[in-house]
């Protein structure tokens, strides 16, 4: 290949850049109302910037007291609300002495997600490795164990509650929604018109009834004298809620197999059990990765709802933290840090879901 000379490289730069300047001037001078509108929105993206600069870090309040930020007079934000209250923030009303415990468990449950997010590790290797992070975390939460105090569910809250309610809620709910798309793909018309009643009919309704429907309904069926928990009833809610769902994204991959793969497997002599598991099911659940992540971003923001069970999630705990009179002024600062938490979780799931997107349809193309 013949290298361009650099006077001759040096000329098609200086024509680019001309050309991208003559467009721009030629946009200014054909569209002059969207050009003015274009600078004041630039001009007040700046004014906000600058705002909420002056007010999260130049004129904001470091100290460690509610005095301080009084004499700020509301000028700029007040942070020691965050030091003050950070821990039942992220622990609810957890035994304070043991909140090593939950971080451990939060820990366990982020490292996992990362773990989970690549392919070299998909197999029975994840089986075991989430088996393990479940029993690690309950083991720690509950404790009831030498060297461990026993700790109710009603005593749990705030981020390790909602990374409960949202993981083990999705975890649950997949191989029941496996089941529901299958089922609704059933030639037995009685199974699938159950499938399918049982899918349209959670699909359309919100997830604060199916949680008032555990909450009211649930005791109602149960033996005389037992009672369940509030977590057990939300967990059977968002688990029921979140299976049709996953059901129908499911459904949505086994629509995508070609029906090339299913004439192959008839072909070799397999049956439709043996073609679903070792054929059919991988290649859809390879498909339907990215929208499964998508559903679990979902179902982590929606545990905010649990509070009708009487249960304290990272946003309940984060109300419930201003309402001391000292605090109360600053509840922002504390919505703020609550936001930037569950945008840290929900912005890294996203994260994982575009990468894994990408990969999935480099490999397609291969």
């Amino acid at each position: 290949m013949t290298a361009i000379p650099k006077p001759r490289l040096a000329a098609i730069a200086t024509s680019q850049q001309e050309t991208w300047i003559g467009q721009v001037i030629a946009a200014v001078r054909s569209r002059p109302l969207n050009t003015v509108v274009t600078i004041v929105v630039a001009l007040f993206v700046a004014w906000m910037a600058w705002a909420l600069l002056s007010w999260g870090a130049v004129n904001a309040v470091w100290g460690s007291d509610a005095s301080s930020c009084a004499a700020q007079a509301g000028r700029g934000a007040c942070w020691p609300v965050i030091a003050v209250k950070f821990r039942y923030i992220l622990f609810g009303s957890y035994p304070f002495d043991e909140h090593w415990r939950p971080a451990i468990g939060i820990a366990a449950f982020v490292a996992a997600t990362l773990i989970s997010s690549r392919p070299v590790f998909w197999g029975r290797r994840l089986l075991v490795l989430w088996t393990g992070v479940l029993v690690l975390f309950f083991g720690l939460m509950f404790g009831g164990v030498p060297g461990l105090s026993f700790v109710s569910p009603d005593q749990w809250g705030g981020l390790p509650l909602t990374l409960t309610l949202s993981i083990v809620g999705v975890l649950a709910a997949l191989p029941l929604g496996i089941g529901l798309a299958l089922g609704r793909r059933s030639p037995i018309r009685s199974l699938r018109v159950t499938c399918a009643l049982y899918i349209e009919t959670i699909r359309g309704v919100p997830l604060i009834t199916v949680l008032f429907m555990s909450s009211i309904m649930l005791p109602l069926f149960l033996p005389a004298g037992r009672v369940i928990g509030g977590l057990a009833r939300a967990m059977i809610a968002i688990v029921l809620f979140t299976a049709a769902y996953v059901a129908e994204v499911i459904r949505g991959g086994l629509q995508m197999v070609p029906r090339g793969q299913f004439e192959a497997a008839s072909s070799l002599g397999f049956g439709y059990w043996k073609t679903t598991y070792l054929i059919v099911l991988p290649q859809a659940l390879r498909i339907v990765i990215p929208p499964l992540v998508n559903t679990f971003i979902e179902v982590f923001k929606d545990t905010t709802l649990v509070i009708i069970v009487g249960l304290f999630d990272l946003l309940n705990t984060t109300r419930a933290s201003v309402l001391d009179i000292a605090w109360r002024p600053y509840y922002v600062e504390a919505y703020v840090f609550a936001g930037a938490i569950y945008f840290f979780f929900c912005f890294y799931m996203s994260h994982i879901s575009l990468s894994l997107e990408r990969r999935l349809a480099k490999s397609t193309r291969h």
